[in-house]
């Protein structure tokens, strides 16, 4: 595979929110957790291909708020080495569970964080109908519960 180069943004006048609306439909959303969490970018060695923002709940649970891939780089392994890397920094800084949540409609990124090892966890009914200002809808349905899914990690 390619050299990836996988680092973190040192500043928040970096905030690459063109790559965080990949995975999220407003800024305005994004900038309620953003500011609170640490952004690592994947570049191919050419330009920024993914995002990766982890937020500290509390100190055993580390949540990944935001996670996207360009579409020329997806199901390629991208996410996966994203969520390798979460896995990662989260048993370095000692957390015990990577805790993530998406759209009750979003069946294929279910199944991708199934398939990295999460199980789920619980449900935050009507997340996206109270959280955001308009419908949003995904594979024909409208969001409305997020399904939270949790990966509990061991040394």
């Amino acid at each position: 595979m390619e050299n990836f180069i996988f680092y973190k943004i040192r500043s928040k006048s970096e905030i690459p929110y063109e790559l965080l609306l990949l995975a999220d439909e407003t800024k305005e959303a994004i900038d309620k957790y953003i500011f609170e969490s640490d952004i690592y970018i994947l570049n191919d060695g050419h330009q920024d291909i993914a995002v990766l923002a982890l937020y500290p709940i509390d100190e055993t649970q580390l949540e990944v708020k935001n996670i996207a891939v360009i579409e020329a780089h997806r199901s390629q392994g991208i996410g996966s080495i994203l969520i390798d890397k979460a896995k990662e920094i989260a048993r370095q800084n000692h957390y015990t569970r990577l805790i993530v949540g998406t759209s009750d409609t979003g069946f294929q990124q279910i199944k991708f964080y199934e398939k990295n090892d999460f199980i789920k966890s619980g449900v935050s009914k009507n997340f996206f109908v109270e959280n955001y200002p308009f419908p949003i809808f995904e594979n024909g349905l409208q969001m409305q519960d997020m399904i939270i899914l949790t990966h509990h990690l061991s040394e």
